[in-house]
């Protein structure tokens, strides 16, 4: 018994922890939330339109959270330093029924996937299935390749093969032949859907990101090839469905080098240029200063194994002078690492041009896209920034702050790039058998193994300059290109670990089978609205709780006091775990919560009454309390198991509120029967037993509190510790 209770006390410890910390994560951010109220307000004071100033509060304040999201805002010394967007991530979500905004349901559309599949094939019966399964898709829970299956039967007369549409695109030569059944043909579609309905959902999750929508909320279906997202706060609805509709965009670029004419010192140059911009004062203009830097070209030759000159490159030496080097700082320098020393060398790879923290990357676009500035750079030459976070940069001294490079794209033909995503076959991921390094294989298509070709020969021959691969305007990657790769196929070696070579084949293959999601259904959810919900939800939970209290304690006397206790223990321990594994919390949510506090005040009802059964049958306080709680066990767990599985099927199917109705209602009732029963026995155990078998709080002057009411204890000194210990945890759970 005694190493049943330890274990019990164990456990109970350890949630008890893990819970409070959930609630302390929400100190800081609300430090953080209230300084963001007040810069809001200060900077929208001036407008006169209402409605005008609450947009551009919203928006104030939106952008010094995102500037705030990776700043460290709480630290533990020598163990662990928090950002933000961490600590905010670790706290209880609120849906968009409680904080208003946007919610969408998108489908992949898989019908033009399928025609890319089929190379836009014009067969009549392949057009007439595509077109049958759209329709069909309208009122069906089936899949779009399951129709599409269903309806090529019913069209095909005339017994064509399915492969013989399918065998012309080269990126499925490999999975299936002219001689493949229909089924293996739809088996391989099937695939390739699936493949791409996940990178599709995994762009969509990034893209999210840079929506600036604190705890977003995005979820898949498989099954039917639908993603839901919820985008709690949103402000520019408008925005937002561009973002979610958008197809991924993959493309190959030529780059320039810091080492280029007109691209390194001119950083400095732009950097002076802007302290000139900002120093000017009303209409006189302050003069330029001095440059504090000499530039000098010299020449790099590439020689044959003869040692003959084959190529030469012309390189822009920077050197800055001592008094001012680029730690003298303007508005520029001052938030991009630009990748030249102070005695005018790289410190970086060639194609990149600098680093900048996340939340400063807005900052730095913002002054390279001046138009005073723009023009001192190249006309072909745009910024774009990497797409992850760099790393190999801890000799540089940077904090936690993850850093992303900066690289200067050349765009010499326009706007398109001279090579896209829909080209590449295949890509995949696997180690080097000789050097054991993580490589990515490409495959290309016809024409776009003409254009690769052209692309390295060229780059090989420009002192093997890189190649950047980007992403929707991001840089995935800027491998150096070692000699020309003319049949199509090449790899891509580098640091990587083998997770981060099959996350960059998974880029890649984004673009070879495009499928633009659809979005089909939109709801908009006011935040007046999400707060009245708040306070109904609030209300109807502190007034049931309310009468659950007063009925208990009316009704139980001294074990009433147990049950409350063991249920405000539940839902402080509900609210943390929710929190702890990334629940976002509905109006559903709250019902969920609502029906635990009624199902764990029946456990106890079950088990006080037991014990009234055993006290009338003339047994002991402690040996009616002790058979009470064994013979409730098996009515308790039977309730409890039931609504469990009811609710797992109800997880495992439902979707939005539904779904988060049925994860919250499997934590509570988890926790009721941990609270009610367990922590419920070790209470009544400590006033029983373990005060030297003090049962006068149980007894009174009466002959027991179970079967008569009693308030002779509501001046003892031990029910004023009770009521404190009440109102210290309702505090924590309302705050």
């Amino acid at each position: 018994m005694q190493e049943g209770k330890g274990i019990i006390k164990f456990f109970l410890v350890a949630i008890f922890l893990v819970s409070a910390l959930q609630y302390f994560y929400m100190l800081p951010t609300r430090s953080v939330e209230k300084a963001a109220d007040a810069y809001a307000k200060s900077v929208t004071q001036g407008i006169a339109d209402l409605d005008d100033q609450h947009t551009q509060e919203k928006a104030a304040r939106s952008a010094y959270l995102d500037s705030m999201s990776n700043e460290v805002v709480f630290s533990i010394p020598m163990i662990k330093k928090w950002t933000y967007q961490e600590l905010k991530g670790s706290q209880l979500a609120l849906g968009l029924d409680l904080k208003g905004g946007m919610s969408v349901v998108l489908q992949v559309d898989l019908r033009d996937f399928i025609r890319s599949l089929a190379n836009d094939s014009k067969d009549p019966t392949f057009i007439a299935a595509l077109e049958n399964a759209s329709r069909a898709m309208a009122g069906s829970q089936s899949d779009y390749v399951t129709l599409f299956a269903d309806a090529f039967k019913a069209a095909n007369t005339d017994g064509k093969k399915m492969a013989n549409i399918f065998y012309a695109n080269e990126s499925l030569r490999e999975e299936i032949t002219i001689e493949s059944s229909d089924s293996e043909v739809i088996s391989t579609i099937r695939t390739k859907a699936n493949e791409t309905v996940s990178l599709t959902f995994d762009l969509l999750k990034e893209r999210i990101d840079e929506l600036g929508v604190i705890q977003p909320n995005i979820s898949l279906d498989a099954a039917r090839d639908l993603i839901t997202v919820e985008l709690p706060g949103i402000s520019n609805p408008a925005r937002a469905r561009a973002f979610l509709q958008n197809a991924a965009k993959l493309e190959f670029w030529n780059v320039y080098r810091i080492s280029d004419a007109g691209i390194g010192g001119t950083f400095r140059l732009a950097d002076q240029k802007l302290k000139q911009i900002n120093s000017l004062k009303g209409t006189e203009q302050v003069e330029q200063d001095a440059p504090d830097f000499t530039t000098s070209e010299r020449q790099e030759y590439q020689y044959d194994e003869s040692g003959n000159i084959t190529d030469s490159t012309t390189v822009v030496d920077t050197t800055f002078s001592s008094q001012n080097t680029l730690g003298d700082s303007g508005p520029l320098l001052s938030k991009l690492t630009v990748n030249i020393s102070a005695t005018g060398q790289a410190t970086m790879p060639p194609s990149v041009m600098g680093l900048a923290k996340e939340n400063e990357r807005d900052e730095v676009s913002a002054m390279l896209n001046n138009p005073e500035i723009a023009k001192m750079f190249p006309k072909d030459l745009v910024f774009f920034w990497g797409r992850s976070p760099a790393t190999g940069y801890e000799s540089l001294g940077e904090d936690a702050i993850p850093n992303y490079e900066l690289y200067a794209i050349k765009k010499d033909k326009g706007n398109t790039a001279p090579l896209e995503g829909d080209h590449v076959t295949r890509a995949s991921a696997n180690p080097n058998p000789q050097s054991g390094q993580i490589e990515v294989s490409l495959m290309m298509d016809g024409e776009g193994a003409r254009t690769w070709g052209q692309m390295t020969t060229k780059a090989a021959n420009d002192n093997n300059r890189e190649i950047a691969i980007v992403l929707d305007d991001k840089v995935v990657s800027a491998p150096r290109v070692i000699n020309p790769i003319m049949s199509g196929s090449s790899s891509i070696s580098g640091t990587y670990t083998l997770q981060e070579g099959k996350d960059l084949a998974k880029i890649l293959q984004i673009g070879k089978l495009p499928a633009k999601p659809q979005i089909i259904q939109e709801t908009l959810v006011g935040p007046s609205l999400g707060a009245e919900n708040i306070s109904r939800s609030m209300n109807a939970m502190l007034i049931g709780f309310g009468i659950v209290i007063l009925f208990m304690i009316f009704y139980y006397g001294g074990g009433g006091i147990v049950s409350v206790l063991a249920l405000l223990l539940n839902l402080f321990f509900i609210f943390g775990a929710l929190a702890s594994i990334g629940t976002v919390l509905t109006v559903p949510g709250f019902a969920g919560i609502l029906l635990t506090v009624g199902m764990a005040v029946d456990a106890n009802v079950i088990i006080f009454e037991r014990i009234r059964e055993e006290l009338r049958e003339g047994k002991t306080m402690l040996m009616a309390i002790k058979d009470g709680f064994q013979h409730s066990y098996s009515a308790i767990i039977d309730a409890n198991v039931t609504t469990i599985l009811v609710a797992i099927v109800l997880a495992y199917f439902g979707l939005g509120p539904i779904k988060g109705f049925a994860v919250v209602l499997i934590i509570g009732v988890l926790f009721s029967l941990f609270t009610a029963v367990l922590v419920g026995r070790l209470m009544i155990d400590y006033w029983t037993t373990g005060r030297g078998k003090d049962i006068s709080f149980w007894t009174g002057s009466s002959q027991n509190a179970f079967t008569n009411i009693n308030f002779d204890w509501l001046g003892k000194r031990k029910m004023a510790y009770t009521f404190s210990g009440i109102v210290i945890l309702m505090g924590i759970i309302s705050f």
